[in-house]
C-alpha cells in the first residue's frame, strides 16, 4: 500500500507543478530569460523528456520523503504537512537558490521554482499520511 501512497503523492504533486508553470508561465519564462515561440512557449521546446524527468523527480522526492517520515515516526495528516513544508522551504529551496545565485539568476526565479517546491513538498507530505 505504500507505494501507492508514494506513486499517489507524486503524481499529486506534479499535478500542482502543471498548474502552478501554466499560471505563471510568463512570469517564469522573463525570470529564466527563456524567449517565447509564437505560440507562447518557450523556443526549441516540444521534447517530453522534461516532463518524463520530472515525473521520475516527483517519484523520487515522494519516496524519500515516504521513508524518512516513516523513520521518523511521522504519521499524523498535519505532520506530513508540515515536514513536507519543511523539506521544499528548507531543503529544496535553498539549494536552487544557491545554483541560480551561482548561475547569475534573477531572484524571481528562485521564488517561482521555490513556491512550487514548497507546496509540491507539502502536498506530498499530506497525501502520503491520508492512507
Amino acid at each position: 500500500m505504500q507505494y501507492l501512497n508514494v506513486i499517489a503523492a507524486a503524481i499529486a504533486a506534479y499535478a500542482f507543478s502543471a498548474f502552478w508553470y501554466i499560471a505563471m508561465s510568463k512570469q517564469w519564462m522573463e525570470a529564466a530569460g527563456l524567449q517565447a515561440d509564437a505560440s507562447g512557449r518557450p523556443q526549441g521546446s516540444g521534447s517530453p523528456m522534461p516532463y518524463v524527468i520530472a515525473l521520475v523527480a516527483m517519484l523520487l522526492v515522494a519516496g524519500m520523503m515516504r521513508h524518512m517520515f516513516q523513520t521518523s515516526g511521522i504519521v499524523s495528516v498535519g505532520g506530513g504537512l508540515i515536514a513536507g513544508f519543511g523539506v521544499g522551504a528548507f531543503f529544496i529551496t535553498p539549494w536552487v537558490a544557491m545554483n541560480y545565485a551561482f548561475g547569475l539568476r534573477k531572484p524571481a526565479l528562485t521564488l517561482i521554482d521555490g513556491v512550487n517546491a514548497i507546496v509540491g513538498c507539502a502536498i506530498m507530505g499530506l497525501i502520503l499520511n491520508l492512507f
